[in-house]
């Protein structure tokens, strides 16, 4: 095949479904501590040292895939780094305010005097919701073509929202797999709450993106590529479905299926982000730049290539060792 080729096709593209890669597998991962974080409000002294423990293994981790993805877009496609970042600029701003707020309140939390700890857990609770809101805020502006209008300002604050309480979801339902007794069932009842805003993101998102171009509208609703499409809309309704199902039956005895809604989680937002990819592909910038137009040159992207191809595997094996060595249930946070 051509795109197999020549090295101006697949290169771009390479790196287009790496970068594509590290923003999925860090939305799941760092979504899932960031939901954590959002519902320490919920959650009493004894559970707020269990929720925290139940990610602490693993959320530095989990960041590096955002790293990752942001350095491919630097490197990989500097024009489009330029245009999106300059078109984000608060919002990315806050995202990062975010991030290191919750860096340093985890840090000092387990460090600070019994008095002072309630402040940081605040201070967790508020970096979490911070990055969350952002990320949501950035994918509406990304959908709407990062054009600064009341309406798209509107549509991101909704996916922003939806974001959040998306996030809130896939960690509760991570905390019904890491945890148990009480606290696991209280989990259960987050989930609960937390589905709608899954459910309505997804929902909005799939809605809005068609119309936001004429040439996305036609991939997915010209024949014969509507019935290739379909089954992701009727995978998508069956694993939520199969979610609703698994957490109205959850706990139960010997902790069985306590990780099904995760794991349909996980696959539910691979199907959303694969939906969004074939949207928008060949763009990096909607309807303005190309991932082609915006590639660096192939000959430096051939030695990027073969430094991802070292380090994307130190970051994949160090992240399954850590998930492999901290598994089983969170217990309460020990203090020397």
């Amino acid at each position: 095949m051509e795109i197999f080729g020549d090295p101006a096709v697949w290169l771009p593209w390479t790196f287009a479904a790496l970068m594509g890669l590290s923003i999925l597998i860090y939305v799941i991962l760092d979504g899932f501590d960031l939901g954590v974080g959002l519902l320490m409000p919920l959650a009493d002294a004894r559970e707020k040292d269990r929720l925290v423990a139940s990610i602490g293994p693993f959320w530095d981790a989990n960041e590096t895939w955002l790293v990752l993805a942001i350095g491919l877009l630097l490197v990989a496609f500097p024009t489009a780094h330029g245009v999106i970042l300059t078109s984000l600029y608060m919002p990315v701003f806050i995202m990062l305010i975010g991030l290191i707020l919750r860096g340093v309140s985890f840090e000092f939390r387990a460090k600070a005097p019994l008095a002072q700890k309630s402040k940081w857990n605040a201070a967790f609770f508020a970096g979490s919701l911070m990055a969350s809101m952002s990320q949501g805020f950035m994918l509406g502006m990304y959908i709407m073509g990062l054009t600064w209008t009341w309406s798209h300002i509107a549509f991101a604050l909704l996916t922003a929202v939806f974001l959040t309480v998306g996030y809130s979801f896939i960690g509760a339902a991570w905390l019904i797999g890491k945890t148990d007794g009480v606290l696991q069932a209280r989990a259960v009842g987050w989930a609960k709450g937390g589905i709608w805003g899954l459910i309505l993101g997804i929902v909005a998102i799939s809605l809005a993106t068609p119309f936001v171009s004429e040439r996305i509208f036609a991939k997915w609703f010209s024949f014969p590529q509507f019935f290739y499409l379909s089954p992701l809309p009727v995978l998508s309704g069956i694993l939520v479905g199969y979610i609703w199902w698994q957490i109205r039956r959850l706990p139960q005895e010997h902790d069985r299926r306590a990780w099904g809604p995760f794991s349909a989680a996980m696959a539910l937002f691979a199907l959303a982000f694969g939906g969004m990819a074939y949207s928008f592909y060949p763009y990096v910038v909607p309807e303005k730049i190309t991932i082609y137009e915006a590639a660096s040159a192939p000959e430096s992207l051939f030695i990027i290539l073969i430094g991802t191809l070292f380090v994307l595997p130190a970051i994949l094996g160090y992240s399954c060792l850590a998930y492999y060595i901290f598994r089983g249930k969170a217990t309460d946070l020990r203090y020397d």
